[in-house]
């Protein structure tokens, strides 16, 4: 009874300090699993805890269930708009990708730890695979919004690349096992079974699991849970009939996310916590299980084959594989540089040390630094690096006074809750000239707790609450209306552009107003087919153009076609600064001028706007 006490009370105490941590980490920067993994740390053998831990077995038990749950939440979170925009890529990256990486970083390993070849790509199999969890976390910890081809590829690749890395895994364990045996067919065949089962039981338990949440009656708080059992029943029935548990789940997860979900919110927002508690619990043990004097001797040469995947392995593996797909330089680096190691690469080096492989524990070792490395080298930096190569793009903030209701799953409209703010919209209006979405209806207004009749209702005040029916796509446009107005960053912010204008403005007022260099024949076209025609692949909001002086960005999008586009001027005071063979222009240019070869050209002025809101182009166009 007292043993139980205090195992109750230590884990309680543990996800108070975690959460602690992780508020004080995300201030300073530092990502939160650094913070978990370091916790687990300090109590373990080596640390002021002092407590042994080697419970292989339970690991990988609860990093099973973990990784499942995290997963299925991810799956939850993740459009089938994405899916669709990018599965060709991220396929790509999560079968081809984790091959090449696990090649290259195996490569490495047979020269910095002497091993032989099935053993070192065991090493590079094991580290192979980005992790789900740390992406997923790390992303939505930082409050990043992307652009949407590049944070969909990101995370659609570490949710369904991790069924690889275990197939590699476990198949060259095997192989150490049976004596360097050679692999026969049945390998592969093996392999596109534990594919084809895990993508059949997870699409078809995706939607028998939407279905089951729909029509059956149950209590609102049991549904979340019917949710998660359903969940862990299709990955561990994947398993037992030989498919990949870890690719069911997040098929499960997209499919039954992308369904009109009865109490989907509830359902959203337990699987939200569960995965947070998830996420502390697996790399807190995974921190306990290590000891940190028994990583000395392989830190150097762990730490080169960290090294060696970050700058080497994973940018060859996303140029080769994004090769095909024709994505900009700069999404192709950052692509590269967020290939986040987590959980997954410990919860696959443990697989050698429950199946007795001799020497197993060096890849436990191996495994850890890479994931330190990782942790600490991309994910402190992936905010700037972001910055730098332009591909983040300003968050949208959800207001927060908007409050989500649960109507029953046929419905095509769902019903929300605001409380008007100051400073809004809504608040500076008389109440009938505010202009409501399509096939909106305000149902009630409250007002000091008592209900106004619409039909006299003069006007909105502050902490009026609005009730109202919006279809879900319109909810943004009220969270405009209600909620507190941006300020002048964020409405026009930098990254989509100095100025805003129509797509369907013509390239010869562009030119005119700009000094752009636009040849004759293209003078009429609009700058929306231009941009059609010169960005590859589905187009998404801050894609860009150079052209001349000036960046042509993505603004905003309506029915896949470009509604407006942003202009931004390139200077030398530019955010994003020139790139290297620009610079290099300019210091060639610059020592000619001072040795009197060629006379230095004076640069352009930059265009000159009374007002950053405004486009100039009344004398381009005729006003």
């Amino acid at each position: 009874m007292e043993l139980a006490n205090q195992i109750i009370f230590f884990a309680g105490a543990l996800l108070l300090v975690s959460i602690i941590a992780g508020l004080l980490s995300s201030r300073i920067g530092a990502p939160l699993l650094l913070v978990f993994i370091g916790l687990g740390m300090l109590i373990g053998e080596d640390g002021p805890g002092g407590i042994a831990f080697n419970d292989y077995g339970g690991v990988f038990f609860v990093a099973s269930l973990g990784l499942a749950i995290i997963l299925f939440d991810g799956g939850l979170r993740t459009p089938m708009a994405d899916v669709r925009l990018v599965w060709a890529p991220s396929l790509s990256l999560a079968t081809l990708g984790v091959a090449i990486t696990a090649a290259i970083t195996g490569l490495v390993a047979m020269l910095t730890l002497d091993l032989g070849v099935v053993e070192s790509l065991l090493i590079g199999s094991i580290v192979a695979s980005t992790d789900a969890a740390a992406v997923f976390l790390l992303l939505h910890q930082r409050g990043m919004d992307l652009k949407k081809r590049v944070g969909a590829t990101l995370e659609v690749e570490s949710g369904a690349n991790d069924p690889m890395a275990v197939f590699l895994t476990v198949t060259l364990a095997e192989l150490l096992i049976a004596g360097h045996g050679d692999a026969s067919w049945s390998v592969l065949t093996n392999f596109f079974l534990q594919m084809g089962m895990g993508a059949a039981l997870g699409i078809g338990g995706g939607y028998a699991l939407a279905w089951a949440i729909n029509r059956m009656e149950l209590a609102s708080g049991l549904y979340p849970v019917l949710a998660i059992a359903g969940a862990l029943f299709i990955f561990g029935g994947a398993h037992f009939v030989g498919g990949s548990g870890f690719l069911a789940v997040y098929l499960a997860g997209i499919v039954a996310g992308n369904q009109r979900l009865r109490a989907n919110q509830l359902i959203h927002r337990f699987h939200d916590g569960l995965s947070w508690v998830s996420q502390i619990v697996m790399f807190f043990l995974l921190g306990l299980l290590v000891t940190p004097s028994s990583l000395v001797p392989d830190l150097i040469p762990a730490g080169l084959i960290a090294l060696a995947l970050i700058f080497i392995a994973r940018p060859l593996a996303v140029l080769l594989c994004l090769l095909p797909f024709r994505f900009p330089r700069e999404e192709r680096l950052f692509i590269a540089w967020v290939g986040l190691r987590g959980a997954v690469p410990l919860y696959l080096a443990i697989i050698p040390i429950l199946a007795g492989v001799t020497g197993s524990l060096i890849y436990f070792n191996v495994a850890f630094v890479v994931v330190l490395t990782s942790v600490v080298l991309q994910g402190w930096t992936v905010p700037w690096i972001g910055r730098r190569l332009d591909v983040q793009l300003p968050p949208v903030p959800e207001t927060a006074g908007r409050l989500d209701l649960d109507l029953t799953p046929g419905m095509d409209r769902d019903l929300y809750g605001w409380r008007v703010e100051e400073g809004s919209t809504a608040a500076q209006r008389p109440f009938a000239q505010l202009h409501l979405p399509r096939r909106t209806r305000v149902l009630a207004i409250l007002r000091d707790g008592a209900l106004l009749p619409r039909e006299t209702l003069e006007r909105l005040l502050p902490e009026d609450q609005v009730l109202a029916l919006c279809p879900p796509e319109q909810s943004i446009k009220l969270d405009r209306l209600f909620g507190r107005p941006r300020s002048r960053r964020e409405r026009t912010p930098s990254t989509l552009g100095d100025f805003a204008f129509p797509a369907a403005t013509t390239l010869a007022a562009l030119a005119d107003t700009y000094d752009l260099p636009v040849a004759k024949h293209m003078r009429e076209q609009t700058v929306g087919a231009y941009l059609d025609e010169q960005l590859p692949g589905p187009i998404t909001i801050g894609d860009r153009v150079r052209m001349g002086a000036v960046d042509l960005i993505v603004r905003e999008m309506k029915g896949g076609n470009i509604v407006t586009v942003g202009l931004r001027l390139i200077s030398d005071d530019d955010g994003r600064g020139p790139g290297l063979r620009v610079r290099l222009q300019e210091i060639v240019g610059d020592l000619r001028a001072r040795l009197r070869i060629v006379p230095a050209r004076p640069k352009p002025a930059a265009s000159k706007t009374a007002d950053a809101n405004v486009v100039p182009l009344r004398k381009a166009q005729g006003d």
